[in-house]
């Protein structure tokens, strides 16, 4: 049996708003996530799944309940988790190579081992032709690139990553979730990995796991019936469109009880 190596037991988050009281927005939540699993938690706008993920990645703490990686409480950031979000969080300043060797000059690697370490990474994302290259001359999709390659390049325990392909366009989406999962196939980190996309999450994730409407609650956990490696026409399989009508009608019913 795969080892666990992510447990949320009870965590639920209320917001305190002056004037207004206070607003719970994620419901007592377990979850366990597997070594090497590669999970998509999928939910309506405003359901608190971007809430589970920084609570996961340590920046926000919960109102209640605890998240453990590897057995040891999670209570801040740290590096043995890397996160990627959907704006694109490259430091301006930096070039494409110092961007990726940024976390690595923080833990103190000597220069020669943070460049063959990046431009390593930078291999597997396409990009070692433009190491010299600043964020503002590079695409949105070339930006998430890098930004994929730092994460990597600090040997996270988890990735997590946060609707990181909401910005762009409908191409340039579906090429980064196809490099994801061939780097996911090569490297096996775990993934927690946060869309409303529903053939995004059927096509990237093992699992999906479906939330509620706020306040949020897990209300289905349901895996993903696809080999690795995984082709992009397992879109158009019966298999495919199953599981999409199957989820569709879930979300649905959460989008239409929210709004009573």
């Amino acid at each position: 049996m795969t080892k666990s190596i992510l447990s949320i037991r009870g965590v639920s988050r209320t917001f305190q708003s002056p004037g207004q009281g206070a607003t719970l927005a994620l419901q007592a939540t377990d979850l366990d996530v597997a070594e090497n699993d590669f999970v998509t938690i999928l939910g309506p706008s405003g359901c608190g799944k971007s809430t589970l993920l920084r609570i996961v990645a340590g920046l926000d703490q919960p109102s209640e309940g605890q998240v453990l990686l590897d057995g040891a409480r999670v209570s801040g950031p740290g590096a043995d988790r890397g996160m990627v979000f959907q704006s694109y969080t490259l430091f301006p300043w930096l070039n494409v190579l110092d961007n990726v060797c940024f976390g690595l000059r923080e833990r103190g690697l000597p220069r020669a081992q943070q460049v063959e370490i990046a431009q390593g990474f930078l291999a597997k994302v396409g990009l070692q032709k433009f190491a010299q290259h600043y964020p503002k001359q590079l695409s949105g999709g070339m930006q998430q690139r890098t930004a994929l390659a730092r994460a990597l390049a600090n040997t996270p325990r988890m990735l997590l990553m946060d609707e990181p392909f909401g910005a762009l366009d409908h191409q340039t989406r579906e090429l980064m979730q196809e490099l994801l999962l061939s780097i996911w196939e090569q490297e096996r980190k775990t993934v927690l990995f946060v869309t409303h996309d529903i053939d995004e999450a059927i096509f990237m994730g093992s699992r999906v796991v479906v939330m509620s409407a706020r306040p949020g609650r897990i209300k289905s956990d349901l895996p993903s019936p696809f080999a690795h490696p995984r082709h992009y026409q397992v879109k158009t399989t019966p298999e495919f469109a199953a599981l999409k009508r199957e989820l569709t009608e879930q979300l649905r019913v959460e989008v239409l009880a929210a709004q009573v």
